[in-house]
């Protein structure tokens, strides 16, 4: 009875994916060469500021719309998962099958989700 309940619980346990991207800090900047007039009187004339400043740009080497990876393999997991737990069940004996249903549901999960395209 155990042996059928830990089956059950690691074949239907719900399989969660975790989406982990690295954060893009990447920005593009350009220098601009400003002036600006400060006006004057007679007895102190007026002059011109001259500054140069780091301006952020859109790069361009890079799209705007970044391609996005939206392929789910959910399905071809749990079917690979029940596909690989049974065949493992079906193919060990006695104590071999608290250890091979598990292991054999995992390979199976992964397998599944890389023919599903994942």
């Amino acid at each position: 009875m155990k042996f059928i309940c830990l089956s059950l619980l690691f074949c239907f346990s719900p399989i969660l994916q975790v989406n982990a991207t690295t954060p893009k800090s990447v920005t593009c900047t350009r220098t601009e060469y400003r002036e600006e007039y400060i006006p004057g009187t007679k007895s102190n004339p007026g002059y011109v500021k001259q500054s140069e400043v780091d301006v952020v740009v859109p790069c361009a080497g890079q799209s705007q719309a970044e391609k996005i990876d939206d392929n789910d393999c959910s399905e071809g997991s749990v079917i690979g998962g029940l596909l690989g737990a049974g065949i493992a069940l079906s193919s060990t004996r006695g104590k071999d099958r608290f250890w091979a249903v598990p292991a054999g549901g995992t390979a199976g999960a992964l397998i599944g989700c890389q023919v599903d395209g994942g």
